[in-house]
């Protein structure tokens, strides 16, 4: 068992790699290992190439025969855009199989394990498993719910404020902090703000690097209930990533018009733009993981709406004040003290000296 759960977190680091870059498939590592040695290892990179276990089983070759194949994610037993992975598996010969957890994909559950062990193959399940859920929390959360899985960050002051009463909030946090939300954007599929943020901070709302812009972008999501993107934003002007720019049917269709001959997306939604009604389009166009990034108003509209599955929070060893200074969230908030939403798996840890970054998951009620 000691085996099996060195080896499993080693494929665990493998599919840990492809972060960013899997959409809208999971990460998936393999190892293979053969009297005691590592003869073949593999990770999905990219939705459309080798899963994991046959870049693996490539590596291995001859000496898969009777080898035991480490996977994170139960071997997919059905045609998609690759073939199933079973077949393979079967016919390298490898003779035992241990699996991390169960591929909740309607089109598996459970089915790939079966084929295995019809087949004759020893199969173990569970080595690792929370570790391996964790890692793959966005693909469980909308294979279940077809809606992203929302990450709501802020950056604050020590007091938990977003800006100065003059709305001033540049730069809160410092470099390295803000080094990690550009990682952050790059491993997310759309990042979300409200049109108050445009209108505040004409951001780029790209993922960045050095400066530079990664190739793989995220796409900018803008609320904007009354259309007020302007078009000279950044958001519209810059094509170096996709904008959807969601708003009601009864905005400005002149004003529609314009933005869509500028290149956005502009997607009109019959009734209320609720925070639900923006998760089930999101998640009808494919987006599997979102990033929130919005102010105040957007952040309380979130929680209110109990809406979001992560939140991580970077802090500054600043002090702002003042009851104009914009709060992390707006909104009426939590009346019953009983009600405050608590966050579990808790993790703080300090960033360069200057900020905080503290990482938790709400417990809704």
């Amino acid at each position: 068992m000691h085996q099996d759960v060195r080896y499993m977190n080693m494929a665990i680091e493998l599919a840990r790699a492809g972060s960013g870059q899997t959409s809208p498939n999971p990460l998936v590592g393999a190892v293979i290992v053969k009297n005691g040695a590592v003869v073949g290892m593999g990770a999905h990179l990219k939705a459309g190439q080798p899963h994991a276990e046959i870049h693996a089983l490539q590596m291995a070759g001859d000496q898969a025969k009777d080898a035991t194949l480490y996977v994170t994610l139960e071997p997919c037993c059905h045609f998609g855009r690759t073939p199933p992975c079973t077949e393979a598996i079967m016919r390298a010969g490898i003779s035992r199989v241990v699996v991390a957890v169960s591929d909740p994909n309607p089109r598996v559950v459970g089915g790939g394990i079966e084929k295995l062990r019809a087949a004759g193959l020893e199969v173990i399940s569970g080595v690792e498993e929370e570790r391996a859920k964790q890692l793959n929390e966005v693909f469980f959360h909308y294979i279940q719910t077809r809606r992203p899985f929302v990450t709501l960050k802020t950056a604050s002051t020590l007091d938990g404020k977003l800006a100065t009463h003059t709305g001033q909030s540049k730069w809160i946090t410092g470099e390295a902090a803000r080094r990690e939300v550009h990682e952050l954007r790059r491993r997310h599929d759309a990042i979300l703000v409200g049109s108050g943020t445009v209108l505040a901070d004409d951001p780029e709302l790209t993922a960045r690097m050095n400066g530079k812009p990664w190739r793989k972008q995220p796409v900018r999501v803008v609320l904007d209930r009354r259309l007020r993107t302007p078009l000279t934003a950044r958001v519209v002007t810059d094509d170096s990533a996709e904008t959807w720019i969601l708003t009601t049917s009864e905005s400005s269709e002149q004003k529609r018009q314009a933005l869509t001959e500028k290149g956005a997306t502009v997607i009109a939604v019959e009734g209320e733009l609720t925070v639900v009604k923006v998760l089930e389009v999101l998640g009808e166009r494919g987006i599997t993981s979102l990033i929130v990034e919005g102010g105040s108003e957007i952040n309380g509209a979130f929680l209110q709406a109990k809406a979001f599955q992560k939140f991580i929070s970077y802090m500054s060893m600043k002090l702002i004040g003042g009851k104009e200074a914009p709060p992390i969230f707006g909104g009426k908030g939590i009346s019953d003290i009983g009600d405050a939403l608590h966050l579990i798996q808790t993790e703080l840890e300090p960033i360069d000296h200057q900020d905080i970054r503290i990482t938790g998951y709400p417990q809704w009620k």
